[in-house]
């Protein structure tokens, strides 16, 4: 079978590469000639903030090793991916989203970037964000404005928007982002993504600018399943610079791509958590829900039971767990002071300098946050609550012996630019979901539900048990094969 570019697994790459059809000089060659004409050009996605300079030489050393062993270099051998400018990258300029930091070069990868490589990764391209990830739209002081593939007029979503939107329009194979609060899922379900929120901890943060550090977990943004857990496989385990990646110890080492071999919907139980669907008065609201409700019929043709739950008090719970504004401002200025050669070394002195994108609510609430989020009075009262909504949603799901708990990822698909601009949403009053496995600490994943009449892509839910990322990713592969809702954007 000839190789073709769109939507090419990392499977179907190394087929090619067995059979002789590609070399990694010319994927690489391929994914930098659609960046040019389709990212810096023809629609002008505005996705990659920086290419890596030394993408082809990369090529070249995977090439050469591949003719004279005959065997890949790694589970990823050759394999281009765009990573978010939050993580550092050795020799390529780093930002994370902000103006102020374009020019910093660190010296050396974080932890996840460094195990992606000697996995055989190529890092292709650093990816648009928000000013240190404090939004859920595109606004960057960096890289102005990043397009929707699927609808150029729309956003992307946010924090990781140009990993969702560059991996959408295959401008790389796979994409790395960061979720602190739902930064992987919300641009996944406007990108018609795979993106997975781990459990906080399996995956190293060393090196990646912090929102909420107890919080923030990288993660893989792909357009399958599949792809999704061999990136996956590839960036956990144990860093002993972080010590939330004792996760990792506890989880231990799992096979993430050979669990997809157990995927099934017979027998499975998911509990559909109706109480945040959208209002569908809301014409936007009622096609998101419709898109959820086929999926759901779906897995219930192929053997699954469709129960609802219902968790009391869950407003408030995901009220009274919130801390971004508790925590950012002392954890981001922890991160910028321990690395000397950054120009601004707190968040007080980027606004005061007035270098930050004046679109970001979030950002300017972290500046009036606290220098020590220990000092806040009731601090710990709602640190431990994350602990007890953690075990609310637990027993939610064992009452009913439920796999999965399910709900749209967003009540409403991407937004316009011009509601954005026009101030029709913030970061506080967007209805998305995901906040619910971020503030309770649990793995969850947006897989692809299908599309509003506008085209808009519409993103199911998923949220699992702790350190059980393997059965959900089991879980997902098993909807992923009866839903088929995965399709690349046309006409850019």
């Amino acid at each position: 079978m000839p190789f073709t570019l769109e939507e090419a697994t990392v499977a179907d790459i190394h087929r090619a590469y067995a059979d002789g059809q590609l070399s990694c000089r010319e994927l690489v060659q391929a994914y930098l000639g659609r960046i040019d004409t389709i990212d810096r050009a023809g629609a002008s996605l505005n996705a990659v903030v920086t290419v890596n300079p030394a993408a082809l030489d990369e090529a070249d050393r995977f090439d050469a090793a591949l003719a004279e062993t005959g065997s890949p270099s790694g589970p990823l051998h050759g394999i281009p991916l765009v990573v978010k400018d939050q993580a550092e990258t050795a020799g390529i300029p780093t930002s994370f989203g902000s103006v102020a930091m374009q020019d910093y070069i660190p010296h050396q990868d974080a932890t996840a970037i460094a195990k992606l490589k000697d996995a055989g990764a190529i890092v292709l391209a650093k990816t648009t964000m928000p000013d240190f990830a404090s939004s859920w739209f595109s606004y960057s002081s960096r890289s102005g404005t990043t397009r929707n593939p699927y609808a150029l007029d729309h956003d992307p979503g946010g924090s990781s928007s140009g990993t969702g939107a560059a991996v959408a329009a295959n401008l790389a194979t796979l994409g790395v982002g960061e979720d602190t609060g739902g930064s992987i899922r919300l641009p996944a379900s406007f990108n018609n993504l795979v993106g997975l929120k781990v459990t906080p901890g399996l995956i190293s943060r060393t090196g990646m600018s912090p929102l909420v550090t107890f919080q923030d977990s990288a993660g893989p943004m792909c357009r399958t399943v599949a792809d999704t857990a061999r990136l996956l496989s590839a960036m956990v385990g144990f860093d002993a610079q972080d010590p939330f990646t004792a996760t990792a110890t506890i989880a231990g080492s799992v096979d993430y791509l050979g669990a997809l071999e157990a995927a099934t919907l017979k027998g499975k139980t998911i509990a559909v958590l109706r109480q945040v669907f959208g209002d569908s008065s809301n014409a936007a609201m009622h096609e998101v829900n419709q898109q959820i409700e086929n999926s759901l019929a779906a897995m219930t043709s192929a053997g699954a039971t469709v129960i609802d739950i219902e968790v009391r008090d869950l407003d408030y719970d995901l009220e009274f767990t919130s801390l971004y504004v508790t925590h950012s401002r002392h954890d981001i200025d922890q991160f910028l002071r321990a690395r000397e050669s950054l120009p601004f070394h707190s968040v007080k002195a980027l606004h005061a300098a007035g270098l930050y994108h004046r679109a970001l609510d979030l950002f300017e609430m972290i500046v009036e946050g606290p220098e020590v989020p220990t000092s806040e009075a009731d601090y710990f009262e709602r640190y431990t609550a994350r602990e007890a909504f953690q075990r609310k949603l637990i027993n939610a799901m064992a009452n009913v012996d439920a796999d999965a708990i399910a709900f749209p990822t967003t009540q409403l698909p991407a937004p316009s630019r011009e509601s954005l601009d026009r101030g029709d949403w913030t970061t506080f009053t967007f209805p998305t979901n995901t906040l619910i496995a971020a503030q309770s600490w649990m793995p969850a994943l947006s897989l692809p539900a299908g599309f509003t009449s506008a085209g808009l892509p519409v993103g199911l839910e998923l949220v699992g048990l702790p350190y059980r990322e393997a059965d959900l990713l089991a879980l997902a592969a098993a909807v992923e094969a009866v839903t088929h809702q995965r399709r690349a954007p046309s006409g850019i």
